[in-house]
């Protein structure tokens, strides 16, 4: 008996044990099971498929989701349908990218575009999901319905909307209208959108001949500048390297990280001018939009003389809606518009730097640092205007921007080339009018020296 009673308070503090340590158990249990979710969608590098012919069809299937979602986002009474389908939709969108890899050294740099188009894709799916009353044009008052001018008795009437094209179905049309459209020139997320001046003829023509020498005169630029850019030792490999050269002296290192910065800066510019023109060409010339429909993507960002010029007007609105769903209006929920304002940029760091995981070479903060900076940096222009009673303008605003731009912006673009950006391929060799030319004169000039190695 006295035995038993001994066993009884052993089994009672073993009890007493195990249920304390049940919640933590669980919390571990769940702790791992996420990660190994998560992993399953975003897979580390080494454990990437390849990309190949043979699993191209999945990755363009594991899409289709993201289609079905714009179409239920033009339909009345999907709200419920659009959120049970969100969960698919960005676990598709992301595996589609982050668990496909390109494995050729030079084509990695296309792991950073697709890594960036799926966190695009999630952006929007958010904001296709949670918008209850749908994506509504700018005449809509539901999905599809447009509301009409006041009669002539003063009320208004009611008219649907007829689509632009006879050919396409009205259901394919609208699902893919606003699964591409990036600005929202017809959507009312996008009325508020600054749309450059557009210089070129409005007649289809003329409009696509214009569109046409632009692009072939990026297309050159950019060829250019990515060949000079595959001469720096380091920043022009695959493997990557920094542009900060140890070896040289303080003046002649940063005058070099300067130039680099500055080759990098125009190529970017002239690949956004060069794929945009081309995917212009493309709607306007195939598919039949109108020239109206197709604005251009850059106004002129040198000649910025404030940040918040740069930022709001002259460089590209690709991304605005993007960066607001992810940071801008969680940040406005937050604290008020200045919370919007550290939202946009905190998320447009996100955005740049996540993309970049794709290249396999982990992440740097140096990207979400220079983006983070833009806040507290459009804050002192304000403090400027409440001082001085005038907003920064002029030379001493450009210089304020080109401070940013070229001088403070150069770890972020270090921290790229460090990962193998300058060395990926933009232009096919075989494409390649400079390296044609550089090829050509190198294999002549060698043999008008050394005459004998013609024999």
């Amino acid at each position: 008996m006295d035995s038993l009673y001994a066993t009884y308070p052993a089994m009672g503090s073993h009890n007493l044990h195990t249920n304390s340590s049940l919640p933590l158990q669980i919390l571990h249990g769940c702790r791992d099971g996420a990660i190994q979710a998560f992993r399953t969608i975003i897979p580390e590098p080494q454990n990437r498929i390849p990309i190949t012919p043979a699993v191209a069809p999945e990755m363009l299937v594991s899409l289709l989701p993201y289609l079905f979602l714009a179409y239920l986002a033009r339909r009345e009474g999907t709200y419920l349908i659009r959120l049970l389908l969100l969960p698919s939709v960005l676990t598709s969108s992301l595996w589609s990218a982050f668990a496909h890899v390109w494995t050729q050294p030079r084509l990695n740099v296309y792991n950073w575009g697709q890594c960036l188009m799926a966190i695009y894709l999630c952006g929007r799916s958010l904001e296709f999901a949670l918008t209850p009353e749908g994506m509504l044009k700018l005449d809509e008052i539901r999905p599809g319905v447009s509301k009409g001018k006041a009669s002539s008795n003063g009320s208004a009437y009611i008219e649907e909307v007829q689509p632009s094209s006879t050919w396409i179905p009205k259901w394919f049309g609208d699902a893919m209208e606003l699964a591409h459209t990036l600005r929202g020139l017809q959507f009312k997320f996008g009325r508020n959108m600054h749309l450059p001046h557009d210089s070129r003829p409005m007649e289809r023509g003329p409009f696509l001949k214009a569109t046409g020498i632009s692009f072939i005169q990026h297309f050159l630029i950019v060829d250019i500048l990515e060949t000079i850019l595959k001469l720096f030792p380091g920043v022009g490999s695959v493997e990557g390297g920094s542009m900060f050269y140890p070896e040289l002296s303080i003046i002649p290192r940063y005058a070099t990280s300067t130039l680099i910065h500055m080759i990098t800066g125009t190529c970017l510019l002239s690949g956004f001018y060069m794929v945009y023109h081309l995917v212009t060409l493309f709607a306007v010339g195939i598919v039949g939009d109108k020239p109206s429909q197709w604005p251009p993507v850059l106004d002129n960002p040198w000649i910025s003389e404030s940040l918040h010029e740069l930022w709001a007007t002259r460089w590209h609105q690709l991304l605005r809606q993007t960066f607001l769903v992810y940071g801008g209006y969680p940040g406005r929920w937050i604290a008020g518009n200045l919370g919007m304002l550290f939202g946009v940029f905190i998320a447009s760091g996100l955005f740049h730097e996540l993309g970049m995981y794709g290249m396999g070479h982990g992440i740097d903060h140096a990207t979400i640092k220079f983006f983070m900076a833009q806040a507290p940096f459009m804050m002192l222009e304000r403090v400027f205007k409440r001082v001085t009673g005038r907003r920064i303008h002029g030379w001493p605003g450009r210089l304020w921007v080109y401070l940013i731009m070229y001088v403070l912006a150069q770890p972020m673009i270090d921290s790229w080339h460090r990962r193998g950006l300058g060395g990926g391929m933009i232009i096919p060799p075989p494409m390649s009018p400079a390296r044609i030319l550089i090829k050509f004169f190198s294999r002549n000039y060698s043999l008008f020296v050394y005459p004998e190695r013609s024999a």
